[in-house]
């Protein structure tokens, strides 16, 4: 595994090389996302050939984030410990592996099952990609090359949505799994050849090139820290409420404008693609404003925007026509995801660096609970009631959730050399 040299806090950032580690693992990021969100204009015709009811199709999305939130609460451990290279080559390989699997079931059980695998080895992905990106950038410049990073879950929603249709209307929803699947795994094998890690990793198991003898003692006391800071625990409890909008969103927006109003699915898909769209600018923008006129602060700014993100919603369950859809798709996507960046980069400020990927996967497998109850909550919501409203009401309680324990989080600002001061190393 290659190794880089220790080297002052400030050095990661005069090199170019930080820009390459950013994009690679922004790219295997988009992959995972891309694998994610194929479901949602895919689940209708999944559902029609294996004779799934549609109130049934949120058992497919919570087989999915089961796997993927027990992949990020063990792979945040793994990354700290194995490094973020492997782990990330690992995550986007088997994800693809199973995804090229699932596009040839014809059982919904065999289907479920292998869904729960994708999600697996995808969630990895996320905590590996912020220690590798944390192990280049200073703390206080976290904000632009995080926002950049998370554009990834936004952007894997649109191409899923785009071209995903197109797809199936050419050859079956199978051909849209075998494709990105096989792509996946390629681009695995060519970010372990890629990738390395950066000076900024207090002498973690990457730059000592062996994993110390008193590893798993310290992951368990580690996990213990992680539940005793009480800002990191808030933030992922706002967390949750976030995702439980956006990925139930992002899993039932296709299905329920299609059944619950009658619009055509190339119409729906071209509206969750601008909804994704939107954001693939709005949190590099989010990110960038927070570092530069803010002084780094993300808490107030995320709460504003998880209070939007309630609004977007509810004004969309009230809608009925394409064109209205059309029309707040941008808006609902900029509330959507503006406040990931903010979260994203917050973490590791509440946290040593050294436990910068366990923290990572610590949150975000917190904040993935909600991605994996919402599909049936609103599944049941909507087949109890029929109702488009009803069903947007139970997405809108996610964020407004969010929104409130925001407020209560203390941030800790780094020092002037960007170096982390939320605990002792």
């Amino acid at each position: 595994m290659s190794t880089v040299p220790a080297a002052p806090a400030g050095a990661a950032t005069l090199s170019p090389y930080r820009w390459v580690v950013l994009f690679a693992c922004w790219l295997s990021f988009t992959l995972t996302s891309v694998d994610r969100s194929t479901w949602g204009p895919a689940s209708v015709f999944v559902g029609d050939d294996l004779a799934v009811p549609l109130a049934s199709l949120g058992v497919f999305a919570t087989a999915y984030y089961v796997g993927y939130v027990i992949s990020n609460a063990l792979g945040g451990i793994g990354t700290d410990r194995l490094g973020g290279r492997l782990m990330l080559s690992v995550s986007l390989f088997g994800a693809g592996a199973f995804m090229t699997l699932f596009g040839s079931t014809t059982s919904a059980t065999v289907g479920i099952a292998v869904q729960a695998l994708v999600g697996l080895f995808a969630g990895a992905d996320y905590s590996a990609g912020i220690r590798l990106v944390a192990s280049w950038f200073p703390a206080s410049q976290l904000g632009l090359p995080m926002g950049i990073f998370v554009t990834a879950t936004s952007l894997g929603t649109a191409i899923a949505n785009s071209v995903v249709p197109a797809m199936i209307a050419w050859h079956g929803w199978g051909t849209s799994y075998h494709v990105f699947g096989v792509i996946s795994m390629v681009l695995a094998v060519l970010l372990f050849f890629v990738l390395r890690p950066g000076p900024m990793l207090d002498g973690g198991p990457e730059v000592a090139g062996a994993v110390p003898p008193a590893a798993t003692e310290r992951s368990r006391s580690s996990w213990a820290a992680m539940l005793a800071n009480r800002n990191l625990v808030l933030t992922a409890i706002a967390g949750f409420g976030g995702f439980w909008g956006l990925y139930g969103f992002i899993t039932w927006a296709n299905a329920l404008m299609i059944k619950g109003h009658g619009i055509a699915p190339a119409t729906a898909g071209a509206v969750v693609a601008i909804f994704a769209i939107t954001a693939v600018v709005v949190k590099p923008i989010v990110g960038f404003v927070s570092d530069r006129f803010f002084g780094g602060a993300r808490r107030m700014p995320a709460a504003l925007i998880l209070a939007l993100f309630v609004v977007t919603l509810l004004a969309f369950g009230s809608l009925s026509s394409p064109t209205g859809f059309l029309w707040l798709a941008p808006l609902l996507g900029a509330a959507a995801y503006g406040w990931t960046p903010l979260l994203v980069a917050l973490v590791p400020r509440l946290v040593p660096s050294a436990v910068t990927g366990t923290a990572s996967g610590f949150a975000n497998a917190f904040w993935q609970l909600g991605s994996v109850i919402v599909p049936l909550a609103v599944g049941a919501s909507y087949a109890a009631t029929g109702s488009f409203m009803v069903a947007f009401v139970t997405l809108a309680a996610g964020p407004a959730l969010g929104a409130v324990v925001m407020l209560a989080v203390r941030e800790r600002r780094p020092d002037r050399s960007g170096a982390d001061v939320a605990g002792v190393r």
